[in-house]
């Protein structure tokens, strides 16, 4: 089974492109092969809500996708990230039922946070309240409904399917290991450890990130896959400056600022703050420009300033191709404030030099590109789904037949961007390290070297043009697509 590459790597879902994992194999081989080196596979175990986020258990793939060999014969050919969803586990889940049943004499009576047990008095004060890190208008938790006709408030940060766990008591080490181990041999070279920021909680503080908790409990995570030769990339939305301590620590991190700062360079034609970033941001990263949420709005925070913040916010409104202000909004079951849902084809415009533009940006970065697979595809936003579900996320979230598929890999634009990764997949200057070079306020100038190699990439973001130059035998040619 294949281990981690400096290839460029798809974020799918099991079921977005054809029906099944065995689609997915068959697509990636016909069309892909050369331009995907890895896979993240987001949830594929049975759930029950989420799409695949509110996991029931991590030994099983969901029947509907296939099974575990569906899911090696991938590993060996690409290498795999799967999802830990590290805070939480889903209300139907065999562990919280029992709980519900058992009570006190449930073996996983420890696996979930008590209220009654986490708070001095049993229940947070309005100042505890206050101070929480949380993603509900109130203090989270949900009534847990017992058999014996009692109930009690137990934590629960995100959906009511998704009931979190106490990571610090035995059971949940216990639980944490077998569920890790289990995803390992299974084929993962990489695991995302999802919402970990929200696992460290303590009464008193915001319960997000809390150190020097978050470092023992990652160091931990750690010591049980590293036999597995598999790697750990911590999921976080928040201050660039946490991603900053994370890679401080010699952990993968993600680069969420490269999307809102190359879609302001793109819209308003200045690169400082692009460029800026380039400078100091961690180079053990993962690069992305869009996922299976939204473009995120939080990473940006001190490296654009607020004013080129919601200037760029309401130039995706302006500038994108259908996307309203509405569909994030209650509207459509989505009032998270922290991102944009649009495709990042559409919030370009649906413009093919803009969209390539910024995938050749992304390529020379700094880290392993990711690429979702609505981008990979230059997806437009999906509207049909979006009003058929009202859930604002799903305008990014299209399901692609295979004869779909078929049609979209002949798009001119599709082609450049598999040519794009193909080089980015192959050229061994990428291997080495990032520069950039003097150039105008409308400009970007990278270059990437390894032993001798070149690569080189010349931007111009007044006019969304870009030039590539490499070394090949010695020679120095021009990338044509």
């Amino acid at each position: 089974m294949k281990k981690l590459e400096n290839k460029c790597m798809l974020i799918t879902y099991a079921d977005s492109m054809g029906n099944n994992l065995k689609d997915l194999d068959y697509v990636l081989e016909k069309h892909f092969k050369e331009a995907v080196g890895g896979i993240h596979i987001l949830p594929f175990f049975p759930s029950s809500g989420d799409r695949g986020f509110a996991p029931m258990d991590y030994h099983k793939v969901d029947t509907a996708f296939g099974n575990w060999n569906d899911v090696e014969k991938l590993a060996g050919n690409y290498y795999l990230m799967f999802d830990y969803m590290i805070n939480h586990i889903s209300a139907q889940s065999e562990y919280y039922k029992d709980f519900l049943e058992k009570k006190d004499e449930s073996e996983y009576r420890d696996l979930f946070i008590r209220y009654k047990d986490f708070w001095e008095k049993g229940e947070p004060t309005e100042a505890e309240v206050d101070v929480i890190y949380k993603r509900k208008p109130r203090a989270p938790y949900v009534e847990a409904h017992f058999a014996d006709g009692t109930t009690e408030k137990v934590w629960c940060t995100f959906d009511e399917e998704q009931i979190d766990i106490n990571c610090k008591s035995a059971t949940a080490k216990k639980f944490i290991r077998n569920n890790l181990e289990t995803l390992c041999k299974h084929g993962a070279a990489l695991i995302r450890l999802d919402a970990f920021a929200y696992a460290t909680k303590k009464a008193g503080t915001s319960c997000f990130f809390i150190e020097p908790d978050v470092w023992e409990f990652l160091k931990e995570c750690e010591e049980i896959i590293s036999p597995y030769g598999v790697e750990i990339l911590p999921e976080i939305h928040e201050h660039y400056t946490m991603q900053e301590r994370i890679a401080g620590k010699d952990f993968y991190v993600y680069d969420f600022a490269l999307p809102m700062l190359l879609i302001n360079a793109i819209y308003f034609g200045r690169t400082c703050y692009l460029k800026h970033w380039f400078e100091i941001c961690p180079r053990k990263q993962f690069t992305t420009l869009d996922t299976h949420d939204g473009i995120g709005v939080v990473d940006v925070k001190d490296l654009l300033p607020d004013e080129e913040i919601e200037r760029t916010k309401e130039g995706i409104f302006q500038y994108g191709a259908n996307v309203k202000k509405v569909y994030n909004t209650a509207a459509y079951n989505n009032l998270d404030i922290y991102q944009v849902n649009c495709t990042y084809y559409s919030a370009l415009g649906d413009d093919d030099a803009a969209y390539l533009l910024a995938r050749a940006v992304q390529f020379f970065a700094p880290g392993i590109p990711q690429i979702y697979y609505v981008g990979l595809l230059a997806g437009k936003n999906d509207l049909k789904l979006l009003e058929e579900t009202k859930v604002g996320r799903n305008i990014n979230r299209h399901y692609y037949s295979l004869e779909e598929l078929e049609t979209e890999t002949r798009r001119p634009v599709v082609k450049s961007l598999l040519a794009l990764m193909k080089f980015r997949n192959s050229h061994p200057a990428f291997g080495g390290i990032f520069r950039m070079e003097s150039c105008g306020e409308n400009e970007l100038h990278i270059v990437r070297e390894c032993e001798g190699e070149r690569a080189e990439l010349l931007a111009d973001f007044a006019t969304k043009q870009f030039k590539i130059f490499y070394t090949e035998s010695g020679a120095i040619k021009e990338l044509c697509f």
